[in-house]
């Protein structure tokens, strides 16, 4: 029980961090989520607008 406790931000950190490392995942979605996230700019609407344009380029 020595183990620290992680922080919310800790853990969606460490989550965003490894995103595009997940099985399935499609890596354009992946690391447009990621540059949102890492600009604080991850809202619905931004995504929609991101993953919008990754289709229309596919």
């Amino acid at each position: 029980m020595t183990e620290q406790i992680k922080s919310g931000q800790e853990i969606l950190d460490e989550f965003f961090s490894q995103i595009t490392n997940i099985n399935g995942v499609d890596k354009d979605v992946a690391e447009a989520v990621l540059k949102l996230y890492k600009e604080g700019k991850l809202t619905n609407t931004n995504l929609s607008n991101e993953l919008s344009c990754i289709r229309d380029k596919k």
